[in-house]
C-alpha cells in the first residue's frame, strides 16, 4: 500500500487543523482496503472559542452517517475534550448513556452524534487519530499462526486483545494509556477490529497507518501457502435466482434485491471444497455483523432447504447468545455463497445489496487469506453476537420506522423513455421499487441510474422481449411489477381504406408485444414479491371512433388479453388489471401544433379541448402514472380482471 499524501495540497489547509484532518480521513476513504461504507474514524483535538469567549479543546471526531471518502467539515462532531475524558474515566457507563453524554457535550446541537469511538479518541494524548478496518492487519490477527505473533512482527504496535466498541474499548485504551503501554508506539493492533495510529502531525499519523497496511499486506504475501482461487461459472440459473429471492424475502418481511457477484474471485470462493467450513466461522471484523450477520447462507442445490436450514441455525444461534433484554432480528441472510456461481448480497434496497456485496468480497478474499496463513479464526461467536445484538441497535430496531410502499420491488415499465410511460417509471421509483424501463427510443438509456435501468427495445421482436425479462432477473434477482405502456396510434384511415402492413404493426406492438412479455415474464412473477400487471388501455375500448379501427381493435385485444390472464395467474397470486385513459395531451405526440388542429376541428379552443370530459379536468401523465402505481400496490392488493377508466369521465362510456 502507498501512500496518497500531497505535500502541495496539503500545504494550502496549513493553519486549519480541520481541514487538515478532512484531506487525511479522506486519502484513507480512498483504500476499500482500509474502510468500507462509513467504516472506520478519524479525528483531530484543537481548540474552539464559545460564545463567552472561553477557548475550548475540542476533540472533532468523525460523525455517524459520515464515509470518510467524501467527509465534510460538517461530518465532525466538535466534542468538548474535558467531558470526553471526564466519561472515559468512569467505572461503569452504559452505551446507551455514553451516546447520550457525548450528545450532550456537542458544542453545535446540529452536530450527528460522534462515532461510537469517540471516547477511545479523546483517551489517545496525540493530536490526530486515525482508525481503519484494514483488510490485511485484521486477516494477520485472524490468522491461528500468526495472530499469536502479532507482538514479535509488529514490535512498533501495541497489541490489544479483542473488546467491544463502545464503552469497554474506552476503558481499555484508557487503563493502556494510564499504564504508560502507548509510550514508544506508533499505533495499537486491536485483535480482530482494527488499526490505529497517531501522532500530533497529520501526515505523521496518516503515513504510519499506511506504512503498517503495507507491512501486512508483505507479510501476507511472503507467509501465505497458497493464493485465492479463481474461476468461471457457467450461466446464472435465473428462475432459482428468483426463487432464492423469493425465499430471502419472505424471510426478512421486505421484498429483497440480489446483487450477483460473479467475478472470477467470487465464483472461485464459491467452488472451493471448505467454503462450507471457512465462510460461516465469522465475519472479518465484528462491525461488519451489523450489515452483514454473523455468517452467510451457503446455498447448494436445494436453495429451500438451505435457507430453512439457515433460518434454524440463526435462531439457534439467537437461544445461546440471548438475554431477555434481546429481540431475535429477522432470520434472512444478508449474503450468501451459492456454490460454483458467486456470490450473493440481499438487501431492501440498491444502496444496501451494493454495500453489503463489497463487504462479502472483502470478507472472501480476507477468509482465504487468513487461511492461507495457517487457518483463519475470526473472533468468538459470543462477541459477534454482542455487536450484533448491541443495544444501539436494539434501540433502533425497536423505533422501527414505515418503509417506502414498492420497497425493494421490481418493475419492468415499456415505452418509458418519455410521456406516460417515463412518468410511470419514476413514480414507481419514487415509492421504492427499482426499475427497468425499456423503449425504442436511444434516449431510454439516460434513465439509468443507482435504482434503474434503461435498455434500447423493439417489443415488436420476440428476441428482445425474452432478453429484457431475463436483463432485469439477472440484474436485480427477480420480476414483481410490469406496466405495459407502450403502444402505437395510428388514425385517420377507414378500414376499407387502411395499410395492411399499418394493421399487423399495430396490432404486434399494441397486443402481441404485451402476450409475449407476459409468456417470458411469468415464470418470474411466480416467484414475484405481491406481483402485478397492469395494461395501458384506451378510452376507445369502449367508445371507439372512426378512422382508428387497427387503434381501437388492439387496444380491445388487449383487455381482453388482460381478462384471460387475470383468470389464468390468479392461481399463482398474480393480479392482473387495465386502465383506459383518454384526452392525455402533455406527452412527445401531441405537438403544440397538433393540439391546436384538433381543437379547432371540434370548434373548441386548446383549453376547452384538454378539458372535454364531465369534470372538466385536464389528465396528465403524472395522473396516469399515480394510478398506475396504485393499481399495482397494495391499495389495489385484492383487485384483478379490473378495468378502470382514467378520463375526467366520458358520456359514452358512462
Amino acid at each position: 500500500m502507498k501512500s496518497l499524501w500531497n505535500d502541495a495540497e496539503a500545504a494550502k489547509l496549513a493553519g486549519d487543523d480541520l481541514a487538515m484532518r478532512v484531506y487525511s480521513s479522506r486519502l484513507l476513504g480512498q483504500s476499500e482496503d482500509l474502510v468500507l461504507h462509513g467504516g472506520g474514524n478519524t479525528s483531530v483535538k484543537s481548540t474552539q472559542t464559545d460564545i463567552f469567549g472561553n477557548e475550548v479543546e475540542v476533540l472533532y471526531i468523525k460523525g455517524s452517517g459520515w464515509d470518510l471518502k467524501t467527509i465534510e467539515k460538517a461530518g465532525f462532531s466538535p466534542e468538548r475534550q474535558k467531558e470526553c475524558l471526564q466519561l472515559a474515566g468512569m467505572k461503569e457507563l452504559s452505551d446507551v448513556e455514553m451516546v447520550k453524554q457525548l450528545r450532550l457535550a456537542l458544542l453545535d446541537p446540529a452536530a450527528p452524534n460522534g462515532s461510537i469511538e469517540t471516547l477511545v479518541h479523546a483517551c489517545i494524548p496525540f493530536k490526530y487519530v486515525d482508525h481503519s478496518h484494514a483488510d490485511a492487519i485484521v486477516v494477520i490477527s485472524n490468522s491461528e499462526t500468526y495472530g499469536p505473533q502479532l507482538d514479535k512482527l509488529f514490535p512498533e504496535l501495541l497489541i490489544l486483545p479483542y473488546v467491544m466498541p463502545g464503552f469497554d474499548l474506552a476503558k481499555q485504551f484508557d487503563k493502556a494509556v494510564k499504564d504508560g503501554l502507548l509510550e514508544g508506539k506508533k499505533g495499537v493492533i486491536l485483535c480482530g477490529h482494527g488499526l490505529f495510529t497517531f501522532a500530533d502531525d497529520a501526515k505523521e499519523s496518516y503515513e504510519l497507518h499506511i506504512e503498517a497496511v503495507d507491512k501486512a499486506e508483505k507479510l501476507i504475501s511472503e507467509k501465505r501457502q497458497s493464493v485465492r482461487e479463481e474461476s468461471r461459472s457457467s450461466e446464472l440459473d435465473l428462475l432459482e435466482l428468483a426463487k432464492i429471492r423469493k425465499t430471502v424475502s419472505d424471510l426478512r418481511g421486505s421484498a429483497v434485491t440480489i446483487q450477483v457477484n460473479q467475478s472470477p474471485a467470487a465464483v472461485g470462493f464459491s467452488k472451493r471444497a471448505d467454503v462450507d467450513s471457512i465462510a460461516t466461522r465469522g465475519t472479518l471484523t465484528p462491525d461488519h455483523s451489523i450489515r452483514t450477520k454473523r455468517t452467510p447462507v451457503i446455498i447448494a442445490e436445494d436453495s429451500s432447504a438451505d435457507l430453512a436450514q439457515f433460518k434454524a441455525d440463526h435462531e439457534a444461534y439467537f437461544a445461546r447468545n440471548a438475554g431477555p433484554e434481546h429481540t431475535i432480528l429477522d432470520p434472512a441472510p444478508r449474503w450468501g455463497v451459492w456454490k460454483g456461481s458467486g456470490i450473493l448480497s440481499f438487501g431492501v434496497n440498491r444502496k444496501e445489496a451494493g454495500q453489503i456485496s463489497d463487504i462479502a468480497a472483502h470478507t472472501a478474499n480476507g477468509i482465504q487469506d487468513a487461511e492461507a496463513l495457517g487457518g483463519w479464526s475470526p473472533v468468538s461467536e459470543k462477541d459477534l453476537f454482542e455487536i450484533e445484538y448491541w443495544e444501539l441497535e436494539q434501540r433502533k430496531l425497536k423505533k422501527g420506522g414505515s418503509k417506502p410502499m414498492l420497497q425493494g420491488q421490481i418493475a419492468i415499465v415499456t415505452g418509458a423513455a418519455a410521456g406516460i410511460g417515463r412518468k410511470c417509471a419514476e413514480d414507481l421509483m419514487s415509492h421504492g421499487a427499482l426499475v427497468v424501463g425499456i423503449d425504442i427510443s436511444p434516449n431510454i438509456e439516460s434513465f439509468t441510474g443507482p435504482n434503474s435501468l434503461g435498455l434500447v427495445c423493439d417489443i415488436g421482436k420476440e428476441d428482445q422481449l425474452k432478453a429484457v425479462v431475463e436483463k432485469t432477473v439477472a440484474t436485480f434477482g427477480g420480476l414483481d411489477l410490469i406496466i405495459c405502456n407502450a403502444g402505437i396510434f395510428t388514425a385517420g384511415e377507414y378500414v376499407e381504406d387502411l395499410d395492411a402492413n399499418k394493421w399487423d404493426m399495430t396490432l404486434r406492438i399494441n397486443l402481441t408485444a404485451n402476450q409475449l412479455l407476459v409468456k417470458y415474464a411469468a415464470p418470474y412473477l411466480k416467484q414475484g414479491i405481491e406481483p402485478a400487471v397492469l395494461f395501458v388501455g384506451s378510452r376507445n375500448v369502449g367508445a371507439p371512433g372512426p378512422g382508428a379501427a387497427a387503434y381501437s381493435v388492439s387496444k380491445a385485444g388487449l383487455t381482453q388479453l388482460a381478462r384471460v390472464l387475470s383468470l389464468e395467474l390468479a392461481p399463482s397470486g398474480i393480479r392482473v388489471n387495465v386502465i383506459h385513459p383518454d384526452a392525455v395531451f402533455d406527452t412527445d405526440l401531441w405537438t403544440p401544433e397538433a393540439l391546436a388542429r384538433s381543437a379547432e376541428r371540434y370548434g373548441m379552443t386548446i383549453e376547452e379541448y384538454k378539458t372535454r370530459n364531465l369534470l372538466k379536468t385536464e389528465i396528465k401523465s403524472a395522473n396516469i402514472a399515480e394510478m398506475c402505481t396504485a393499481m399495482v400496490g397494495p391499495l389495489f392488493s385484492k383487485t384483478t380482471g379490473a378495468q378502470v377508466p382514467v378520463d375526467g369521465g366520458n358520456d359514452r362510456i358512462i
